[in-house]
């Protein structure tokens, strides 16, 4: 059975905002090497958007490799897009989701092949709502923003993790992996 891991990167104070983490190469090389080992990459509609930058930095290289990597990852693993007002979408290694997503990742899970990656936070939130995380992946950056998006909001059940690894960049940003106790 696949695992659904979802990662994510926050502030030190639990917000999700991509523009005020520190995105170095050491950045792109981890979430790079995460990618190729996932099969797919769910997204929600907002997130989507966001990452389609990567399409430019594909046709128009950068000139750093981590960066021109992560853009090469990013653009061929598979990706679902879950969006109730999206009705293509045009990035060739993309679909839109007919299902709901309950459905579509329990469908998933029983497929073989590489694990599910999850990076919405939207989506994150759902997904803990349904008890269908199997790891967490959050890369804690040391920048506090005061407001924001929480990456946990509207949370109605208390889950229990356990830490069983740690990954401490250069930058001060550290991932923490957590599995669900499942109690």
């Amino acid at each position: 059975m696949r695992k659904v891991i979802a990662a994510i990167n926050m502030t030190l104070d639990g917000f999700c905002d991509h523009t005020a983490v520190i995105a170095d190469d050491e950045l792109h090389q981890h979430y790079s090497k995460l990618i190729s080992n996932a099969g797919v990459l769910l997204y929600g509609r907002i997130t989507y958007q966001l990452m389609e930058y990567w399409r430019t930095v594909l046709k128009n290289p950068t000139g750093n490799k981590p960066m021109d990597d992560f853009a090469v990852m990013i653009d061929k693993i598979p990706k679902i897009v879950f969006s109730r007002t999206l009705k293509s979408v045009d990035w060739a290694s993309s679909n839109l989701s007919g299902k709901g997503i309950k459905e579509e990742v329990l469908e998933l899970k029983q497929q073989t092949g590489k694990d599910i990656l999850v990076g919405s936070r939207s989506l994150i939130i759902q997904l803990v709502e349904l008890n269908l995380v199997d790891e967490f992946q959050l890369c804690v950056h040391p920048v506090i923003v005061g407001k924001g998006l929480p990456l946990f909001d509207k949370i109605t059940d208390r889950t229990i993790l356990k830490l069983f690894k740690t990954k401490t960049l250069g930058s001060g940003a550290i991932v923490l992996y957590y599995e669900p106790t499942r109690q």
